[in-house]
């Protein structure tokens, strides 16, 4: 028994909709994997972001520190020079 055009049309349309169906179930599948991913690198990004902040206010902190001694070596030196200059 030959199907008619019809059946045939029908059962056409019935296998693109499970082909549809199923690939919109491959989708919605890797956007949620996409979705959470990007949650675990928006989590990983703030963590070095408040790492490099502890980084910069250290380096801050120790460039402070090095001025400071810096000054405090040249005025040293300085004052070393002016005793020299005016032993004679």
């Amino acid at each position: 028994m030959a199907s008619s055009p019809s059946q045939a049309v029908a059962e056409a349309e019935s296998q693109l909709s499970s082909l549809v169906y199923e690939m919109s179930q491959h989708v919605q599948t890797a956007m949620e994997n996409m979705l959470k991913m990007i949650s675990e690198i928006d989590q990983n990004s703030s963590g070095v972001r408040e790492e490099i902040e502890k980084c910069k206010d250290s380096a801050l902190e120790r460039k402070k520190g090095l001025e400071e001694e810096k000054e405090r070596l040249q005025k040293a030196a300085y004052t070393i020079l002016d005793m020299l200059s005016n032993r004679d």
